[in-house]
């Protein structure tokens, strides 16, 4: 570490404490030069995860869009908030997950794993969803996924 007076890279750690529950540690240290004591502080960093948005933006993941999304699909459906809450930490969890090595995941792996979740709790709030997410342009798209969910159950 280098002396804040001298410029030495030279010192001793006279003390070292926790802080914040284990997040951080302050270090008292002796510069071997001019004998000057400072304070140094070491914190894990931490990257954000990172969404790789259709037009290659990368944007911070935001839990409050996934849930702005999930709210909106399942508007008037019989589903309970602690069902809403518990599928966003399954998508949040398994979309750090995924993007383990990079710190990136894109907006489409996301959106599959919303509809994924959604197909298996809500076929009409997975509708809803899919309908936003997947753009459909014309009615025939829209019915074409329709008759794909009826012949599904009917399977």
């Amino acid at each position: 570490m280098k002396c804040p007076y001298c410029g030495n890279l030279d010192d001793k750690v006279i003390d070292s404490r926790s802080l914040a529950n284990g997040e951080a540690i302050r270090r008292r240290r002796e510069c071997l030069s001019c004998g000057l004591r400072f304070t140094s502080y070491e914190r894990i960093e931490e990257k954000p995860l990172l969404v790789i948005k259709r037009d290659g933006r990368r944007e911070p993941f935001e839990r409050q869009k996934i849930e702005r999304g999930l709210v909106r699909a399942l508007e008037k459906r019989p589903v309970s908030q602690m069902s809403i809450e518990n599928l966003i930490n399954e998508i949040e969890d398994e979309a750090a997950e995924h993007a383990k090595a990079s710190n990136e995941i894109s907006s489409e792996e996301l959106g599959r794993m919303v509809l994924q979740r959604l197909y298996a709790l809500d076929k009409v709030a997975y509708i809803r969803f899919a309908s936003v997410y997947r753009k459909y342009d014309t009615l025939q798209e829209f019915m074409q996924e329709i008759e794909r969910l009826i012949n599904e159950r009917n399977d």
